[in-house]
């Protein structure tokens, strides 16, 4: 663009001049946002121009001119919507997110003449490598590449011209060299997102194998094997509200069930959405979800659900802020754009605060209880949590579950944490914990769920259901409600 008035449009035409006279050619116009901003959003006169001008330019081609234009943006919507029609910009591709098949192929080209070790799998790297795109595995194969590098520096003589040929036979890229790597590299299609690769899989979860298969059969299967599904002619759920007391592990599953089903990991929480300004929290969440498609397979998981989407008509808090929030939920789950390979999974301890809309088939469509384990389940939590503490040969797991009735997840990891510290408190260069330490810890620990609590649960999973079909229609007056009259013929 020039600075003095019409030059930014003698440019334009320039270009396109240069063009013809050597056609066939392309003309490729990187960031055309930037050139070709929406009309009425701009203020300034000199972009309507150069819009107009390139609207011009683009209707003067004649369709035997040898003349492509192609530009590029990742800002779509920021372009003036008289370019995006047929005559003009004819075609639009999306160019997105590679999956793990694309991901395993660029992979393959950065690490061409790249001398690989042994052990270095380039189907593992793809699958960990979900949300990278081309520029961030090439980013990833120098990184890796440098660490390899550095592990040689010691034996190089920076004096030298050369490097000896005994080092050079010896250089190789292991997979801890990636390993390493990846811990550097982030992937740029969810810097706008709090992203993470969950590393929880199903064996660090304990006690919850209900929650566990219904999360499996319902999550897991339908984006490794969406195959299956087609061929029956059903499809998969959209979306699962895992509730129960606190503490007792629905974060766990979330995380578990993204970790196998090798799929993107969305983690927010309500207040992360919510905002103060007017409509912005629609933008926040519309931004979601559309970042959520691009990645696909994503799991969306959404913390503390019930300050989010709380029941609309209520009168509590900001009754117009809340009620566009849970209306942008509902069209993004149920909406004309179609959820692709895309699971939300919300969390709360409090189901009986949320829309009743949000539960019924279509968007929530599994209500999955996840309560306090069983004496198993607990056992099964307490072998989880003690793997890498030294253990006294006294120490029986079995007793300890028995005496930890009611007791979550949680509960039974601060059990072995206050043993722990009692073992450090008698003795600072003590090298294992014994019965007598875990005695003293479930001295001084209590179940977070009460008896009634449970019951209060319990009685809650069959209500939620029967809440969801008795939504009734905005606007609906039952019969003799309507100034104290009743039905006509009435007394």
């Amino acid at each position: 663009m020039g600075s003095a008035y019409g030059e930014s449009e003698g440019r334009l035409r320039q270009v396109f001049e240069e063009a013809a006279k050597s056609a066939p050619s392309i003309v490729f116009i990187d960031e055309i946002d930037s050139i070709a901003p929406k009309r009425g959003q701009v203020s300034g006169e000199a972009e309507k121009r150069l819009v107009a001008q390139l609207l011009t330019l683009m209707d003067g081609l004649e369709a035997r001119a040898n003349i492509v234009v192609i530009a590029a943006t990742n800002r779509p919507e920021a372009i003036d919507e008289a370019l995006r029609r047929p005559g003009r910009f004819d075609r639009e591709i999306v160019v997105g997110v590679p999956d793990e098949r694309g991901r395993r192929e660029i992979l393959g080209i950065h690490t061409r003449g790249m001398p690989l070790g042994d052990r270095v799998d380039l189907g593992e790297l793809a699958r960990t490598t979900y949300g990278f795109v081309g520029a961030d595995l090439a980013a990833l194969t120098r990184e890796a590449a440098i660490e390899a590098v550095r592990r040689l520096m010691p034996q190089l003589n920076l004096e030298d011209r050369t490097i000896p040929p005994e080092v050079l036979d010896t250089l190789s890229v292991t997979r801890e060299d990636f390993l390493e790597a990846l811990k550097r590299v982030q992937p740029s299609a969810m810097r706008e997102v709090m992203v993470e690769a969950p590393r929880v899989r199903w064996e660090d979860v304990g006690g919850l194998d209900d929650a566990q298969m219904r999360l499996k059969e319902g999550v897991e299967l339908p984006l490794k094997d969406p195959d299956a599904f087609r061929r029956l002619g059903i499809r998969p759920a959209k979306g699962f509200l895992l509730y129960g007391p606190p503490g007792t592990g629905k974060t766990l599953l979330a995380k578990a069930v993204a970790r196998e089903a090798e799929a993107n990991f969305i983690a927010t929480k309500s207040s992360d959405l919510l905002s103060k300004w007017y409509g912005e929290s629609e933008q926040q969440i519309a931004r979601l979800f559309a970042r959520a498609r691009q990645v696909a397979p994503c799991v969306i998981f959404i913390d503390e659900l019930d300050s989010l989407v709380p029941a609309r008509g209520g009168g509590l808090g900001e009754p117009q802020a809340t009620e566009r929030v849970v209306n942008t939920i509902l069209s993004e789950m149920d909406g004309l754009e179609e959820l692709q390979s895309v699971v939300v999974i919300g969390a709360t301890n409090r189901p009986n605060l949320i829309d009743p809309a949000l539960l019924r088939p279509g968007r929530f469509d599994e209500l999955v209880y996840v309560g306090v384990p069983d004496k198993a389940g607990r056992e099964r939590i307490l072998k989880i949590q003690t793997a890498k503490m030294p253990l006294a040969s006294d120490v029986d797991l079995a007793a300890i579950a028995d005496e930890t009735e009611r007791y979550t997840g949680a509960d039974l990891e601060d059990v072995v944490r206050r043993a722990g510290l009692v073992a450090l408190r008698k003795s600072l260069g003590a090298s294992e914990v014994s019965m007598a330490d875990f005695e003293d810890a479930l001295a001084d620990s209590r179940a977070t769920v009460t008896p009634e609590m449970e019951e209060e649960y319990e009685a809650m999973s069959g209500r939620l259901k029967q809440q969801a079909s008795a939504i009734q229609p905005l606007g609906f007056i039952a019969p003799g409600t309507l100034r104290g009259r009743g039905p006509k013929g009435a007394d």
